[in-house]
């Protein structure tokens, strides 16, 4: 998978908004928690990102900056009818965030949206974007964006 990373012109793609309730499932169903994006973020994305699995990362309220995978699109396993920006982080937070700043900065494209026949055949797919995005996210080129000042407020960036 490593060899096939799709670049898009618009990365480094930044983005930033208010955490707000999405359906439910990723922590739930999926044991998967994701962060979510109002629908006025998702209507900024640029065209040629299209439905799939990102990596990059991702940090809330000016803290920590984490690794993270975000799906963009209608998730056909539970068929969505809005387009979605569902963020997983990869850090354990002890508790919900809802109506916290979100940052993130997509680099790279690790595979197209996809159904699937099962929640356990879903559950694996997510667990193999994780891997992927924990091994890319490792390599300079990406690892820089882990300090860009995006992610840091006035007050941070001026210490």
């Amino acid at each position: 998978m490593g060899s096939r990373i799709k670049m898009f012109s618009c990365f480094p793609y930044f983005s930033e908004g208010v955490v707000v309730k999405g359906f439910g499932r990723g922590s739930k169903e999926l044991g998967i928690p994701t962060a979510n994006y109002p629908e006025n973020v998702v209507e900024h994305l640029p065209k040629e990102v299209e439905g799939g699995v990102y990596f990059g990362w991702a940090n809330v309220d000016n803290g920590p900056v984490h690794k993270m995978v975000m799906s963009i699109g209608y998730n056909p396993y539970y068929h969505n009818k809005m387009k979605t920006m569902e963020t997983h982080i990869m850090h354990d937070f002890k508790k919900d965030f809802y109506g916290s700043m979100l940052k993130t900065v997509m680099l790279g494209y690790v595979r197209p949206m996809l159904d699937f026949k099962s929640l356990d055949e879903l559950i694996e797919a997510i667990q193999s974007d994780i891997k992927e995005a924990d091994k890319q996210l490792e390599k300079p080129e990406f690892k820089q964006y882990q300090n860009d000042s995006f992610f840091f407020s006035n007050e941070q960036r001026s210490r």
